[in-house]
Order: C-alpha cells, then sequence, then structure tokens
C-alpha cells in the first residue's frame, strides 16, 4: 500500500505542474515506440518559445508556464488557455456539456491551439490529438499541440481538475496535516501528495514503472478522454472529497494521517495512469505519420 511508498519527513513540493508532470512524461517516454519518441523529440526541439527546456519531461510543464507567461500583465494566454486544465464536473448532478462550455466546435481549418477560450479539457485533447495525427499539420502547429498534449493528459488524472463542489475544484477548502504545509485541497493533490513518492522525478516515475504489469497496461490502454474524465471523478467523489474530515468552526479540515495516505497512494496510481495513456495516444497519433 502507500506505507511502501511515502518518504518519510518533509521533502520540499515542486508541484503537479512541474515533478507530478515530469513524473508523467518519464512513464511515458518509457512506453513510446522509439520511432515515435525520436518524432516526439524532433518536434519539440523546435520549441523557440525558450519557455521550459526542450526535453520530453520539462516540455509537459510547457502548457502552465505558456498560460502564466502573461497572467500578471496583459493576461492575453492566460484567458486564452486557463479552462483548458479541467473540467469542473459538479460533485452532485455532473454535467459534462455544462462542464465543457457547450462543447463548442473548431471552425473547420482552425487550429486547435487558438480556441475557443471557453472550452474544457476533454475537448482539447481529443482536438489536440487529431491534429497531431494529421500529416497536413504544419509543424508549429503539431508542436503546439504536442506540448499540451503532454500537459493535460495528466492534469486529467488530476481528481481536483476533474470535480467541483462549488469550491473552484478544492481551491477554496484550507486544510492542514501532519507532513503538509498549510493551504489549500486542491494544492494538496496537485503538490504535497506527489512529493511524498519521492525526492526526484525520476526517482519517482522508476518507482512507479516497476509496478505497473502488463495487466494495468492492457486494462488502462483504453477509452476516450471523456471517459477517463468520469473516472477521475469517480477518484474525486470517493478520495478527495468523500474521505475528507468534518470541518471545524473556520471551515478548515484537518488531513488525518489516514486520508494523506490513502491520498498518496491514489495519486500514485493516477501518475501510472496517465503515463501509459499518454504513451497509448501518443503512439496512436505520431506511429503512421
Amino acid at each position: 500500500m502507500a506505507a511502501s511508498l511515502v518518504l518519510l519527513g518533509s521533502i520540499p513540493a515542486w508541484g503537479f505542474g512541474d515533478e507530478g508532470h515530469e513524473v508523467i512524461a518519464l512513464i511515458a517516454a518509457h512506453d513510446l515506440e522509439p520511432g515515435v519518441l525520436a518524432k516526439a523529440e524532433a518536434l519539440l526541439a523546435g520549441d523557440a518559445s525558450g519557455l521550459t527546456p526542450r526535453d520530453l519531461a520539462h516540455e509537459a510543464t510547457w502548457a502552465d508556464r505558456y498560460r502564466d507567461s502573461d497572467r500578471d500583465g496583459a493576461g492575453v494566454r492566460y484567458r486564452a488557455t486557463r479552462d483548458w486544465h479541467f473540467i469542473d464536473l459538479e460533485l452532485h448532478g455532473p454535467d459534462l456539456i455544462r462542464a465543457c462550455h457547450g462543447r463548442p466546435r473548431i471552425p473547420p481549418g482552425s487550429p486547435a491551439s487558438e480556441g475557443p477560450a471557453e472550452d474544457c479539457i476533454v475537448d482539447k485533447i481529443d482536438e489536440f490529438q487529431a491534429e497531431l495525427a494529421a500529416g497536413a499539420t504544419p509543424t508549429a502547429e503539431r508542436r503546439l499541440a504536442l506540448e499540451f498534449l503532454l500537459h493535460l493528459v495528466g492534469d486529467l488524472h488530476q481528481p481536483l481538475h476533474a470535480s467541483d463542489d462549488h469550491d473552484k475544484g478544492g481551491n477554496l477548502e484550507r486544510t492542514r496535516g501532519p507532513g503538509l504545509r498549510p493551504g489549500t485541497l486542491h494544492h494538496d493533490w496537485d503538490t504535497e501528495f506527489v512529493a511524498r513518492l519521492g525526492a526526484s522525478p525520476d526517482e519517482i516515475a522508476a518507482r512507479l514503472l516497476a509496478r505497473v504489469t502488463a495487466a494495468d497496461r492492457l486494462r488502462w490502454r483504453s477509452g476516450t478522454p471523456e471517459q477517463w474524465a468520469f473516472e477521475t471523478f469517480g477518484i474525486a467523489r470517493a478520495h478527495a472529497y468523500g474521505a475528507l474530515p468534518a470541518p471545524d468552526a473556520r471551515d478548515h479540515y484537518t488531513l488525518s494521517a489516514a486520508y494523506i495516505e490513502q491520498a498518496t497512494e491514489v495519486t500514485a496510481q493516477q501518475l501510472e495512469k496517465a503515463g501509459v495513456r499518454l504513451a497509448w495516444l501518443l503512439n496512436q497519433a505520431l506511429q503512421g505519420d
């Protein structure tokens, strides 16, 4: 169980936007066909944005870097892409169409990277995978499609990127607990539970890869982003929200050691799934081009 994975003591948290996404990309790299890995690396080598180093693991953080690159300024990139990182399926009465802003269609011939701003992670993954698979897609757009896919598949497997309890995906829920920095429920699932798995992305990825079986890969290499969203939503309902203790008088939550241990194990499994599924999508998109 989680006890075999959790490292005791205080470990610096680098964030799902960094550490967790790098772990997912490293797991995916292990499962990519050699030719597909070479094609992905060649596309990323042309990234002139300067937002991340141009290797697969660091490029998995690119979409966050791009979104936040003008967040404190004009906010054009921020407003254009912020909704693409999640799907707010409400804990009571989840509605995919509503959570996906009515599921707007991209006009034929329009690049997926240009919008619409009101779109959700499920549809953006489908759109970017289709672009990456189409040989006629311009190289620059294929690169963007790859950079977004490297990141969004990971976000889709973070329980609080696929659920909401009228609390901005847990961002309004204040938490504390043994070994955790005081913060929010969303931050804990983004960051703290990932950090408990190891001291570096390479260490965590190696440890998780050693647990993934052939049966796991066969089971996880199926389904669609929409189905994965509801799977992740179910995990949020059962674990992230469902196992919460009662709040105190200030509506703050003190997470128990048992909650933290269980959440760490759930996080490990979600990172594994995301890595295997990311590789599966990329193998399909780039194998035959």
